[in-house]
This record gives C-alpha cells, sequence and structure tokens, in this order.
C-alpha cells in the first residue's frame, strides 16, 4: 500500500517545511533511522526517510535513493542550508513532534510498510 504526503501529515501532526505543492505525491514506504548506511540498505525509491539528524548526510542519502520525502522526528528543524538543498531536489520535508520509533509505529499501522534488505 502507499500513502500520500498529505495523509501521513494529517497522521504526524506534521509541520510541512518544504514540499506543500506536492501533497499528493505518493510514498511507497518508510525508513526509521538516525545512519545512514542502514538507510542505503534498506531503503526504495519513493520512500519516506525519517530521521533525527539534519545534517546534509540525510539529504545526499536521499538524492543517491531518490527518497521523495524526509520527515524530522522530535521536532528538529534544519538548517536553511539543508532546506535550501533539499528544495533544490524537490524533496518534501516535514517535521513532527513525535520520536522516531512512534512515528513509524503510526505509519506502519496505518498500512506504510517498510522495505525488505537489498539483494
Amino acid at each position: 500500500m502507499c500513502m500520500t504526503v498529505r495523509e501521513i501529515v494529517a497522521l504526524l501532526d506534521a509541520q510541512v517545511l518544504l514540499g506543500a505543492e506536492h501533497m499528493e505525491r505518493k510514498v511507497e514506504s518508510a525508513c526509521g533511522s538516525d545512519l545512514m548506511s542502514d538507510v542505503l540498505a534498506f531503503v526504495k525509491e519513493n520512500s519516506a526517510l525519517i530521521t533525527g539528524l539534519t545534517n546534509q548526510h540525510v539529504i545526499r542519502t536521499a538524492q543517491m535513493l531518490d527518497i521523495n520525502c524526509i520527515i524530522f522526528a522530535r521536532g528538529k528543524v534544519p538548517g536553511e542550508d539543508i532546506l535550501q538543498r533539499a528544495r533544490e531536489l524537490d524533496l518534501v520535508v516535514l517535521t513532527t513532534d513525535k520520536t522516531i520509533y512512534t512515528t513509524c509505529g503510526i505509519l506502519y499501522k496505518n498500512g506504510l510498510y517498510g522495505a525488505e534488505k537489498r539483494a
């Protein structure tokens, strides 16, 4: 099952930092991690990345994997340099006050699952 960004925003009571024009964008799976090497191993395209990291590694990882939505957990808001790079890549960027664990649980419970490890 996939979910739209609009549905994710509603479920997580999230704030849209970038990409409000993409509320109907489809998200096919999700991954919650602060370890970008795990994200590289498990994520497929059109995914949401849930993280508490607010550095350039998150944006680079999203770019490499064609992730289309980044959700910053625990109320984190990245700096303007990070947001500018995300804007250039046409990413949706959200923030939620929920923890990574809770965010993943809510999305999973509502039908947005994770990807299996890449072969």
